[in-house]
């Protein structure tokens, strides 16, 4: 079976053939008259193709009145060969214009059925069919720009062509037809930029002939040159007439389509005119279009738009010209910077860089503030788009490198001080943010030459007359180190993403040399930065994390031991000065680097590790023996108890200090301090850490080979022995050791987990362990305390109380990630969740992710189990509310109303699955059913069942039911509600309510949704008026879904009493009911006209129901506006309906972001 788009081409085919065979001995005028007035005539055309047939004949017969009567020019010979096209001849093989209306219109209709065309079509066969039509297009007018381009009737007919079809309401034939009318309009004004160059030359050569003597001077090249002045002018105007007749007859209407593809090639094309043919086009009257479509709501127009404005502002040639223009639209394009989409936002920075360079004065300082705190932006092509701009604003003026010669002089050393002093100003005193890495990134595309100058930082930081302040230095080291690290690793900051992949060959070479130059140069001067700042922790941290950019090898290949050797004295004094965690784990990380096997200094290292971890370890021993023998320690020994705590800590965590025998010791401080509370918590906090590293460690080395029992003996005991301490931690006073406690407790829980064995490790099964229901008690309970809490409410963020309740929020959301983990790697029994899931919807906004994925993995391991949960978490909250509040009124308590709202997210998160779900649904319900009946009112009391109220919350799972389940549940129901006493004609609210969300009547999913509709419901009439009833429930219907009707089969009889009065409730459920997709048989019962029909006004037709239409005309006087009543309800498939568009003056500026412009700013 053909395609609709072969459909088209076989019936133009056959009306060009038909052409051809046709009559032509009539004359145009004659033929273009009878063929209007048959068309007029013919009942069998619709309004809109008389409509497109009429424009068209008008549109022909205006231009060839128009037209003065040519003659053939005196200079323009026929070549030998070739052949001489005569008046008449043209008129003999026109082609009857009905044939090409019949063609028009059967494409149309093909169309219109299958809403598929070249330019969108799917298939490897049309990917490159837009290219090959636009240079169809250009090979066209370049091959007749000779001889048929200023024949009248070629063009004149192709141009009201596409005029015609421009204007249809066919979105094919619109789309199609202005591309190629915008590219024959490019195509016409390069001929006419031609056609100025050819001016200009026989301008040049008549004034030189002129200019001659007169025994010289040709009188017959003088006339040749006259003449083709004149044809060259007569050719000139025809083509300026072409142009003109396109953009008023296409652009000025095309350029606010509705489809903003039309809108897109419109701008893209306008700005290739005047670029190419400024002389003409680069005027106030054609920029305003691009400055109007500045404001386009979709992002593909205003990327068009600011990329022709790109081609614009880089011609320093052009930019006189564009004064009044900038100056009109200069705060739309600043404001473009922070667009929300990156790419036209990028544009937009690249945009008015330009303008900051070819247009001296133009961007104001509050311009420049407004791109500044972009450079700090996430996107990494924004936030070099800004670094660049910033480049050119500020630090070029300042350090511009002079040419000489040819070449650029070697940067001298004051022009580095400069830039880095400017970037040192900017970075401190805007204060925009508090990382100089991401500025360093921003700038590294354009000053990364600069940045890379490490020997004009060093020499700033060793100046001993440097008049820099404590937070310039700091400054200036983070500078330092973020070049370092950006040059060898290659890699941005954490927080933004390259979109790369890879690193070519090239710049992998470039990163290689970097990393040797930066190590040579730094190695003999980091010792010596080390020792001058070593006071300074702030400033100590990043230069030692300068030695993981370096190459290490080059201590061995560059004899630069000695270099060694003083790193390491620095490093250790750092490490017994500070304190800080910051510090320690730089210092114990930059020590790990250099403690590898594989260098030759090995021994070195290792060596220096030794010398600092007994220093180390003589100490703790020292001030712990003063804690165990004295009962009171002053403020400095627990000081420097906790400091050297905290630094064997640090370093038990990179290396393996097993063999300096930690745990005992640690453990009876831990003892003493669980049985005496005397050990202050300085002093527990970095114990904790210690004992549980060295679990951890022993836990390795065991892993690595066979273990003898005695050794797995000893480990468990030693881990249960840790996690008692832990347990007993966890009801300490104070808040730190407690949150301390379960981090380390939840780790140790599930590194001994049965996940331990997995892959092969079956000798390690001794190791597993299962904590008692009294830890796992515990340990929920923790959670409820510490986890599960009003938050303060965070203001602006940039006070010093808003990062504290940041960095809080962070602890808790750390807390709450550890015990997710436990639940479901099995460690402990998956109904804890519940715990969890009760908050789900009342702290969704803090651990809403956490909780979710919780949800999402507990379903993946256990489908009917996590469901039972659900409901469990369900009848704790409302077991609680019960207790607190009674049974009098629970449904009206806003805590009632965030349950409904957490089983409406619980229902949700079943996912569309509805097949799959059935059986767990419908248990849901039952157990619900039996909890809320569970507890019946005393013999003979009226009252309802304290728990009867939880239908309430079930029924937010009535949608996920299919229409058979529905009816047993009902009938459950039933049979449960006969053994409860009950006023007759008082209906209890919570079981009218249920049964109402388990009636038919309700709009849910009957079948399941995987099952999707295979196209667009087209519209549907009904056959006869309906009666008010009908018109009434059908305009209810219609507010709320008018997508698909609800699927009222006639409602069986249910023997619930109170259901007579289910129409009389206001609280129907229907959130989940709308929008369920029906299907099958069921699906078309129920399609009656009742559903679909609207009632019509037929004295007021809205802006739906209007399409309106414009007879696009050379003249703007000769407008005519054509209007065709269309039904209000718009097909939502573009492909298959007839786009509705209006005229410039109704709805085209709602495309546009903006209110609407005068014409006469300009």
């Amino acid at each position: 079976m053909s395609s609709p788009l072969q459909r088209a081409m076989g019936d133009t085919k056959r009306a060009l053939s038909a052409s051809s065979s046709s009559s032509a001995s009539l004359p145009f005028d004659d033929r273009d008259s009878n063929h209007t007035s048959e068309g007029n005539g013919d009942s069998l055309l619709a309004d809109e193709d008389t409509d497109f047939e009429d424009s068209l004949n008008r549109n022909v017969k205006k231009r060839a009145a128009k037209r003065p009567p040519k003659t053939t020019p005196v200079a323009k010979h026929p070549k030998k060969g070739s052949r001489v096209v005569h008046r008449y001849s043209r008129k003999q093989s026109e082609p009857p214009a009905n044939d090409l209306f019949n063609a028009v219109k059967a494409a149309k209709s093909d169309m219109q059925d299958s809403g598929d065309y070249p330019l969108i079509a799917p298939g490897p066969s049309w990917k490159k069919f837009q290219g090959s039509f636009c240079e169809f297009v250009r090979t066209l007018v370049c091959q007749c720009q000779y001889s048929l381009l200023y024949d009248g009737f070629p063009m004149d007919n192709l141009i009201s062509l596409l005029t015609g079809l421009s204007d249809s309401q066919v979105r094919a034939f619109r789309h199609t037809s202005t591309l190629a009318a915008m590219k024959l309009m490019t195509s016409l004004v390069k001929v006419a930029l031609q056609l100025s160059v050819h001016q200009d030359n026989n301008q040049r050569q008549y004034e030189a002939e002129r200019n001659k003597g007169p025994g010289q001077r040709a009188p017959e090249r003088l006339e040749s040159l006259l003449e083709k002045r004149k044809e060259l002018q007569e050719h000139q105007e025809e083509i300026e007439g072409m142009m003109n007749a396109l953009f008023r007859g296409v652009f000025v209407h095309r350029y606010r389509d509705v489809l903003p593809e039309i809108r897109a090639i419109c701008i893209e094309e306008i700005g290739c005119w005047m670029q190419s043919y400024s002389t003409s086009f680069l005027t106030d009257s054609y920029l305003k279009y691009i400055g109007w479509t500045l404001h386009d709501k979709h992002r593909d127009v205003r990327l068009k738009c600011v990329k022709a404005l790109k081609g614009l502002y880089g011609n320093r040639d052009l930019t006189t010209r564009l004064e009044l223009f900038t100056s009109r639209f200069k705060d739309r394009m600043v404001s473009m910077v922070m667009d929300r989409e990156y790419d036209v936002a990028v544009e937009a920075v690249r945009l008015l860089i330009l303008i900051l360079k070819n247009m001296e004065g133009v961007l104001t300082d509050a311009d420049c503030e407004s791109v500044y705190p972009v450079v700090y932006a996430s996107h990494r092509g924004l936030a070099s788009a800004a670094g660049e701009f910033l480049y050119w604003k500020l630090f070029y003026p300042e350090c511009e490198i002079r040419m000489m010669g040819g070449r650029e002089q070697r940067q001298s050393p004051g022009t580095q001080r400069t830039f880095f002093q400017l970037l040192l100003s900017f970075f401190v005193e805007s204060e925009l943010h508090d990382h100089a890495a991401y500025l360093v990134d921003s700038l590294w595309d354009c000053a990364g030459a600069r940045l890379k100058d490490w020997e004009g930082l060093t020499s700033l930081l060793l100046e001993k007359d440097q008049n820099l302040g404590d937070v310039q230095e700091s400054t200036l080291i983070e500078i330092l180190v973020s070049s370092a690290r950006q040059a060898s690793e290659g890699h941005p900051p954490v927080g933004r993403v390259t979109g790369r992949k890879g690193l070519t060959s090239k710049e992998r070479k470039t990163q290689a040399d970097d990393r040797v130059k930066l190590t040579e140069h730094l190695i003999p001067l980091l010792p010596q930065l080390l020792a001058k700042f070593s006071a300074d922790a702030e400033k100590v941290t990043p230069l030692l994390q300068l030695l993981s950019c370096f190459d290490l090898h080059i201590y061995c290949t560059g004899r630069l031991e000695k270099h060694l050797e003083l790193f390491l004295q620095q490093l250790q004094e750092v490490v017994v000065k500070h304190a800080e965690p910051a510090v320690l784990e730089a210092g114990a990380h930059a020590l790990y680097l250099l403690c590898n096997p594989e260098f030759t200094f090995f021994s070195r290292a290792d060596f220096a590790r030794s010398q600092l971890v007994d220093l180390l370890t003589d100490r703790f021993q020292q001030e712990l023996e003063e804690l165990l023998q004295s009962s009171f320690l002053d403020e400095d020994e627990v000081y420097n108890l906790a400091a050297t705590l905290k630094r064997l800590s640090a370093f038990y965590n990179a290396h393996d200090l097993t063999r300096w025998e930690l745990y005992e010791p640690c453990c009876q401080l831990l003892q003493k301090a669980v049985d005496t509370g005397e050990v202050p918590h300085q002093v527990i906090l970095p114990a904790l850490t210690l004992v549980y590293f060295s679990i951890l460690w022993t836990l390795t080395h065991i892993s690595k080979s066979d273990a003898s029992q005695k050794q797995l003996s000893s480990l468990r005991d030693r881990m249960v022995a840790f996690c008692e301490l832990c347990q007993s931690c966890l009801s300490d006073v104070d808040t730190e050791i407690q949150e301390q406690a379960f981090v380390l407790l939840s780790d140790l829980l599930l590194i001994f987990s049965p996940q331990m064995i997995v892959g092969g490790r079956d000798f390690l099964r001794p190791l597993v362990f299962f904590p008692e229901a009294t830890l796992q008690s515990e340990l929920a309970s923790f959670l409820m305390d510490h986890v599960f809490i009003q938050p303060g409410d965070l203001g602006s963020g940039d006070s010093q109380e808003d990062h504290l309740q940041i960095e809080r929020l962070h602890q808790r959301r750390r807390l709450l990630a550890g015990f997710c983990k436990l639940l479901l790697y099995g460690v402990l029994e998956m109904d804890a969740a519940s715990d969890v899931f009760k908050h789900y919807n009342k702290f969704y906004n803090d651990y809403g992710d956490i909780i979710k994925e919780t949800l999402t993995r507990a379903r993946q391991i256990d489908r009917s189990h996590c469901s039972r949960i659900l409901l469990l978490s369900l009848k704790q909250l409302y077991t609680e509310l019960l207790q607190e509040h009674g049974p009098q009124g629970l449904n009206e308590l806003p805590a009632f109303i965030e349950m409904r709202d957490l089983a409406r997210r619980f229902a949700l998160s079943f996912g569309p699955q509805q097949l799959q779900n059935r059986d767990l649904v419908v248990m849901l319900h039952k157990e619900g059913i039996k909890f809320s009946l569970s507890e019946l009112p005393p013999a003979g009391s009226s009252n309802q069942p304290p728990n009867l109220a939880f239908l309430e919350l079930l029924s937010e799972f009535s949608p996920r039911l299919f229409h058979q389940d529905k009816q047993l549940l009902l009938s459950y129901l039933e049979k449960c509600l006969q053994h409860v006493s009950q006023a007759p004609g008082r209906p209890w609210g919570p079981v009218t309510t249920y049964c109402h969300s388990l009636s038919p009547v309700e709009n849910t999913a009957e079948t399941s949704p995987q099952v999707l509709p295979s196209s667009k419901r087209r519209r549907v009439e009904g056959p006869a008026k309906p009666n008010r009833e009908d018109v009434s429930s059908s305009q209810e219907e219609s507010l709320q879904l008018n997508s698909i009707p609800p699927t009222p089969p006639s409602p069986p009889q249910l023997p619930l009493w109170g259901l007579k009065e289910m129409e009389e409730e206001d609280g129907s459920e229907l959130d989940f009911a709308q929008g369920q997709p029906v299907a099958g048989t069921e699906r078309s019962r129920f399609l009656g006209p009742q559903y679909f029909q609207t009632p019509h006004n037929p004295s007021g037709p809205g802006l739906g129901n209007q399409l309106m239409r414009l007879s696009l005309m050379e003249e703007d006087e000769e407008e005519e506006l054509e209007i065709q009543d269309e039904s209000n309800e718009e097909r939502q498939d573009t492909d298959m309906q007839a786009s509705s568009y209006c005229s410039t003056s109704e709805r085209g500026l709602d495309l546009l972001d903006s209110t609407e412009l005068d014409i006469e700013d300009f």
